[in-house]
């Protein structure tokens, strides 16, 4: 309905950049709807989350800069730290004293950037440490947080620490951009040095109205049922588990094609991740749920992860 609106209103395209004729008041309201959603002084919306992530670290990884990055970091990450004209040091998966070494022998300034919620393992940074790192160094945190549907919040850990968080309108509120939440030095920063931000068409009237109506939608009373509605799918998918995201690890890229087209035949679409997304050896299932998925939705899945798991899949690690 918002983006009908909205088409009605401005049409289907903006026709321009944001800094020439392609914003809109919905754009507006957008950024300070999330700005206030992610407790910032001030947030900015891309296209895409990946060009929010390419804009963050080439405006902020200047020469002379480090920027420490988790190894497992969504690939948008890894991209935008290439093109960045920083040093690149990347960090083992998850470990701040590992980070911590890296930030003590930085000889300029630093950024660290993680995911909040892994894009393949489905698991949480451990924020609070690598945010009493970043206080320690004075170093910038940009945490990306496209997966974090279920949280964790990281506001509590980001006092006395200069954070940008990153985010998507694309995936769970169903619409189409990412954006940058934080302090409002930093944001101004990024509308006039963001080259993602700069020289690429705005997103369309449209997408921008669905997204603000989603993340209304998220913040109202509806969207906590609906986060609760979730997490109970999560519990009874992988008990104890902290995201929607759920790998099945098998091991070689065949047997992860062969289950998930076993699925597919059971009218589950659970897709098959192999290399190079995923290390060599760990091929895998990854079931993605959602609040729009019903008790039986899950019910047939939960059979059949249990059949696949005492299932003899040709070239099959054991399943975890």
């Amino acid at each position: 309905m918002a983006a009908h609106e909205a088409l009605d209103r401005w049409g289907n395209g903006s026709g321009a950049s944001r800094l020439v004729t392609g914003s809109r008041p919905v754009h507006h309201e957008l950024e300070d709807e999330l700005a206030e959603y992610k407790a910032s002084e001030r947030a900015v919306v891309f296209p895409t989350g990946y060009t929010a992530n390419l804009g963050v670290l080439t405006t902020f990884g200047d020469v002379g800069v480090r920027i420490c990055s988790d190894e497992l970091n969504h690939a948008s990450i890894v991209d935008g730290a290439r093109l960045a004209n920083a040093e690149i040091a990347v960090y083992r998966h998850a470990d701040a004293d590992h980070l911590d070494v890296l930030l003590r022998d930085a000889k300029g300034p630093a950024i660290v950037v993680t995911d909040l919620v892994f894009s393949m393992d489905g698991d949480v940074a451990p924020v609070e440490a690598i945010a009493e790192r970043c206080r320690r160094h004075g170093a910038l945190l940009v945490l990306d947080e496209a997966h974090a549907v279920l949280g964790p919040d990281p506001a509590p850990w980001l006092r006395g620490v200069d954070a940008l968080r990153v985010g998507t309108l694309s995936k769970a509120l169903g619409a189409l951009g990412g954006f940058v939440a934080g302090p409002a030095r930093f944001i101004e920063l990024l509308v006039n040095r963001a080259r993602s931000y700069i020289f690429t068409t705005a997103p369309t009237p449209p997408d921008a109205a669905a997204a603000l109506a989603a993340v209304r939608l998220v913040r109202s009373p509806e969207g906590e049922r609906l986060r609760a509605r979730l997490a109970n799918h999560v519990e009874r998918v992988a008990p104890g588990h902290p995201s929607p995201i759920v790998p099945v690890v098998l091991g070689e890229e065949a047997a992860a094609v062969a289950a998930s087209e076993a699925l597919l035949a059971q009218g589950l679409w659970v897709p098959a991740i192999r290399p190079p997304t995923v290390p060599p050896g760990t091929a895998r299932l990854r079931v993605t749920l959602s609040a729009a998925h019903s008790a039986a939705h899950v019910a047939m899945l939960v059979a059949a992860l249990g059949a696949l798991r005492g299932a003899s899949v040709p070239g099959a690690a054991p399943v975890a």
